[in-house]
Parts: C-alpha cells; structure tokens; sequence
C-alpha cells in the first residue's frame, strides 16, 4: 500500500485513469486524502474523515462524468 497506512487509500489511487477531466478531479482528492492520511493520528475519526472524502470524491467524479456527457453528447 505505498506509504499510506489506511486501508482506505487504495481508492484513491489513479492508475486507471487517464489525464484529462477526471484525472484533474481526482487528483484534487487523492491530494487531499494522502495529506489526511499523514497528518492525522489513527483512529476512527481518521477512518471517518477519509470515508466522507472518498464519498465526495464519488460524487464530484460523477458530477464530472455528467459534465462531460453534456460537453459530448451520450
């Protein structure tokens, strides 16, 4: 798992992306996240505040996904 120590942060993890929209969104949010699971002490707020990140790291990325949809066409 690199040198992040929650679980959690094999979800933010980018390899199957590639550059363009969606890479920028989540970028933001992997960022985000790595700096979290550095910084912050182990515990069940750690785990809580990462779960809420990725939840809004879903949802943002969906938000992208329309984005682009209205941009291009279905």
């Amino acid at each position: 798992m690199d040198q992040h120590t929650s679980p959690i942060m094999r979800h933010f993890d980018s390899g199957h992306l590639r550059p363009g929209p969606l890479m920028d969104c989540f970028e933001q949010f992997a960022g985000l996240a790595a700096e979290l699971d550095a910084d912050l002490p182990a515990g069940p707020e750690k785990t809580t505040a990462l779960r809420k990140l990725l939840e809004a790291k879903d949802c943002a990325m969906r938000a992208t996904v329309e984005q682009i949809d209205r941009q291009y066409g279905d």
